[in-house]
């Protein structure tokens, strides 16, 4: 199952600059991950501040 972002988002883009496909975009007040893109390699959740995104 692809990752998603949490409300916990702060909206930063840490997790968007790490994505190796791409698959993160801003959102209406954070951030969001497209799971038809997302291949579920978590160097989202590894770079993010808050722990927001995480497979569900």
């Amino acid at each position: 199952m692809a990752y998603q972002i949490s409300d916990e988002c702060i909206s930063c883009g840490a997790c968007a600059a790490e994505c190796p496909v791409e698959a993160i975009s801003e959102g209406d007040g954070k951030y969001v991950i497209n799971a038809d893109t997302c291949i579920e390699c978590g160097a989202c959740a590894d770079t993010c501040p808050v722990g927001a995104p995480a497979a569900e």
